[in-house]
C-alpha cells in the first residue's frame, strides 16, 4: 500500500470518530463532554493514574468512541478488566465492536449504582470519567463521586478531566485527597486531569 494511502487509512477512524462525536453533540449537547474526542495526550495522562498491577475492574464513564479506552489499553490495562458505561446506544455498538473483551454497559453514569448493579464482581481499581461534569449541578457531581467511591476499592482513584479552570468537584471534600495534573495545552480546548481518592 502506498504511504499516502496508509496514512489516509490510519486517519480515517479518527475522522469518523470526530464526525460521530459532532453529530451526537449537535443532537444532545449536554450529554457530550466535548465536541471532539479527547486528545491522545489527555487520554494518556488520565490512563497514567490507573495502577495496571491492581486486580479489580477499571470502570470508564462516558467512553464515547474509545479515545481514553485506547489509552488505558496502551497503558497496560487488560481489555477484560474494562467496564465501559456509555449512555449513547450508537457508541455502545461501536465500543462492543472495537473492544470485544471489555464489558460494555448501556446505562446512565449519573445513576451509577443502578448502572453497575450486578456488573462488578470485585471493587473497582479505578473509575475514569470523561463525563461533562461541569454541565451538571454540584449535587449531581457529588452524588456521582459518592457512588463511584462505593464501587471503588479503598484508596483507588476517581479520575476526571475538565476544561474548566476550577476543579469539577471541590478539593475540600472531607476524607478525600485531591491531586491535579499540569494543564494540557495540546488538547483543544486545554484541559486538566483531577484525581480524587477516599482516605
Amino acid at each position: 500500500m502506498p504511504l499516502q494511502s496508509s496514512v489516509r487509512a490510519l486517519k480515517k477512524p479518527r475522522l469518523d470518530d470526530e464526525v460521530r462525536f459532532l453529530r451526537s453533540w449537535i443532537e444532545k449537547p449536554l450529554h457530550m463532554g466535548a465536541v471532539m474526542p479527547s486528545s491522545k495526550l489527555l487520554a494518556r495522562t488520565m490512563a497514567e493514574y490507573v495502577d495496571v498491577k491492581a486486580q479489580g475492574p477499571v470502570v470508564e464513564l462516558g467512553p464515547g468512541t474509545g479515545a481514553i479506552t485506547n489509552a488505558l489499553i496502551e497503558h497496560g490495562v487488560d481489555q477484560k478488566r474494562l467496564v465501559l458505561v456509555e449512555y449513547n446506544p450508537g457508541f455502545c455498538a461501536l465500543l462492543r465492536d472495537r473492544y470485544p473483551q471489555a464489558k460494555v454497559v448501556q446505562g446512565d453514569a449519573y445513576a451509577l449504582r443502578s448502572s453497575l448493579k450486578d456488573v462488578l464482581d470485585a471493587p473497582a481499581s479505578a473509575v475514569v470519567s470523561g463525563l461533562p461534569l461541569v454541565t451538571k449541578p454540584m449535587l449531581t457531581r457529588l452524588k456521582l463521586i459518592r457512588d463511584a467511591f462505593m464501587a471503588l476499592a479503598p484508596g483507588a482513584p476517581f479520575v476526571q478531566f475538565t476544561y474548566s479552570v476550577a476543579p469539577p468537584i471541590p478539593k475540600s471534600l472531607p476524607g478525600v485527597s485531591t491531586e491535579a495534573s499540569e494543564r494540557i495545552w495540546m488538547n483543544l480546548p486545554p484541559a486538566r486531569v483531577w484525581v480524587y481518592r477516599k482516605r
